[in-house]
């Protein structure tokens, strides 16, 4: 069974609020705490990738596509990124890009009390 948007959706909030823990704990110049932010924008780069098309076309001013790129460069050409622009993107894009999703997670949550076609209603138990 394939991860629903809600569940990358969640995935891009988490990380988004990893990074900022890791920025409470020092700057981008130390070389964990930059290492660190940089994992977390490859998994919001991977979460977007999964994301439904329809679904990101909601939120037209977020630049969905760099954000795969940049996924894709931190990965593979990890060795050729600018740390300027890591720093912009950490300083300045992830709140848009949190409140972006924020407003998304909203439209694919299931109303209270629903569950979502496809999952198991919660029991209190675990199997």
């Amino acid at each position: 069974m394939s991860r629903r948007d809600a569940a990358w959706l969640a995935d891009i909030l988490s990380a988004i609020d990893t990074i900022s823990d890791d920025l409470s704990r020092g700057s981008l110049d130390q070389g964990l705490v930059y290492d660190a932010c940089r994992a977390r924008l490859i998994e919001i780069g991977e979460a977007v990738k999964h994301l439904d098309p329809t679904l990101l076309a909601a939120a037209p001013a977020v630049r969905w596509r760099a954000i795969a790129r940049m996924r894709d460069q931190l990965a593979h050409h990890y060795f050729d990124t600018d740390h300027a622009i890591v720093s912009y993107v950490v300083h300045e894009e992830l709140a848009p890009l949190k409140a972006a999703v924020v407003t998304l997670a909203e439209q694919v949550a299931p109303p209270p009390g629903e569950v979502a076609k496809g999952e198991r209603p919660a029991t209190g138990t675990h199997p």
